[in-house]
């Protein structure tokens, strides 16, 4: 009696299994919403899916022909081998591409690497097949997968795992997620683990242990699978994330709106007295003359200087409430630096000056508002030494954005302060000393250069201060994406 039911054999359904994961993670990051993201990896998700849809594609078109081996003829089985060849290096292709992508944030890079990756391994391929000296065509495809694998399938699963593992130690993906990063780190082991199970080493190893590879290439597709949609959650933490940072602030727009209107109406009330007080004593001098002596002379200085004092109060409350929008022009921070010490010349005598003058692009920036910033940096350094000390200033070119840090040996910010340094008219300075508007200002500032501004500090060490503005060619990016 025949049997209506066939037998499968295992490999039918490793086949479908290895596939099938390979599809799930396709689907998975197709149908992920990454619209309006800012992080790195979503430039390059959409190269893995595409490898997860075309090798799952081929792993499951591969059960057809030994299905129905006996029955197909010699000529359908060939192009059916070539069709399975086609979609096989075309997958590993888009792997290497993620890859690539992941690893090399500069274009120019990435398209030298890809040219001369993509060289090397059709060379070694070519190498390959003329070892093995082919007389059918049959022998000839499918020796060429064995190459494929050996070649673009070994060298891209290694530039994808690595392209995961160095993201996952990326600053963006720890800001975010501790979980998310150990995901995205397994998912690079894992798919290290798949390059080798694709080599002709692991192939012998199999065969020799009587197991099929296909077993373990589909338990390590599972686990990329697994590991990447876990992963995928990030978008949704940057959503949130992004959501209350648009929430907060709307409120402290709001809370600095009514600050300003407070803030510019107490400036012009004050200043109006000073511009008196300031003819008064203009007046009282001329009247003297010269017949006034040394005691007077010193009063009238010192009063001079008070109502000099109050009217940087008043201007710098005037420049908190009036803040008009940057005017950006191509510029380079290490000259704005070199205005701004000049400015800040006659304040620093009593310190030492360290520069480190490397060569950066050029950004989009306003001038006189990014001066102001570091006059503002550097007088803050020189008021956290009295008694003299170093300020080390450094410039550098960090993964599209020009980074400015100005580093003093001063008294420091205690550690629960550093919070709220850039809240307004939060002051560590005694009573008098200062309005607490100046790194409010700073902020300010470089929130309209697309940049951003950090403070670190160790009580007794000094403190650092760094500003990260984005070079000419990412500006329209940055203001596109948001």
């Amino acid at each position: 009696m025949i049997n209506p039911f066939p037998t499968i054999h295992p490999i039918y359904g490793i086949l479908f299994f290895y596939g099938a994961s390979f599809l799930v993670l396709s689907f998975s990051i197709g149908i992920k919403d990454m619209k309006g993201s800012n992080l790195r990896i979503a430039d390059s998700l959409w190269l893995l899916a595409i490898f997860g849809l075309v090798h799952g594609v081929r792993e499951i078109v591969e059960i057809y022909p030994r299905l129905e081996g006996d029955h197909l003829l010699l000529d359908e089985l060939f192009y059916l081998e070539i069709i399975s060849t086609v979609l096989l290096t075309a997958s590993y292709l888009f792997l290497l591409q993620f890859g690539l992508s992941l690893s090399l944030e500069n274009k120019r890079k990435r398209r030298m690497w890809t040219v001369g990756t993509y060289a090397a391994l059709c060379i070694t391929l070519i190498l390959f097949l003329d070892l093995y000296g082919l007389n059918s065509k049959m022998l000839t495809i499918r020796q060429a997968q064995i190459g494929i694998r050996n070649t673009f399938g070994l060298i891209g699963g290694l530039a994808a795992a690595y392209g995961l593992i160095r993201y996952s130690y990326s600053s963006e993906m720890k800001k975010l997620s501790l979980s998310i990063t150990r995901n995205i780190y397994y998912a690079g082991i894992v798919m290290a683990a798949y390059a080798f199970f694709t080599s002709y080493v692991f192939v012998a190893i199999a065969r020799f242990l009587n197991v099929s590879p296909e077993l373990f290439r589909g338990i390590a597709a599972v686990l990329i699978t697994y590991f990447i949609m876990k992963a995928l959650n990030v978008f949704d933490i940057e959503t949130r994330l992004r959501v209350e940072d648009q929430a907060r602030a709307l409120v402290q727009a709001e809370k600095l709106a009514s600050l300003g209107q407070l803030a510019a109406g107490i400036a012009h009330e004050i200043n109006n007295p000073l511009t008196n007080v300031s003819l008064e004593i203009q007046m009282l001098r001329n009247e003297l003359g010269g017949d006034c002596g040394q005691l007077i002379r010193e009063r009238f200085n010192n009063m001079e200087k008070h109502v000099d004092r109050a009217a940087v109060i008043a201007q710098e409350l005037l420049q908190f409430s009036h803040k008009r929008e940057a005017e950006l022009l191509p510029l380079n921070i290490n000259e704005v630096i070199t205005n701004a010490l000049a400015q800040m010349k006659h304040k620093l005598r009593t310190v030492v000056i360290e520069r480190d003058r490397t060569l950066v692009p050029d950004v989009m920036g306003d001038r006189g508002k990014l001066e102001q910033v570091f006059i503002n940096i550097l007088s803050n350094a020189v008021d956290s030494m009295p008694e003299g000390g170093t300020i080390s200033i450094s410039t550098l070119l960090r993964e599209g954005m020009v980074e400015a840090s100005v580093a003093d040996t001063g008294t420091g910010i205690a550690s629960e302060n550093l919070s709220k340094v850039f809240e307004p008219f939060f002051t560590t300075k005694e009573i008098g000393s200062g309005t607490g508007l100046g790194l409010s200002i700073c902020y300010g500032i470089i929130k309209q250069h697309q940049g951003s501004i950090d403070l670190s500090s160790i009580v007794g060490q000094g403190a650092t201060v760094t500003i990260k503005i984005p070079v000419t060619n990412q500006v329209d990016r940055l203001k596109a994406e948001d």
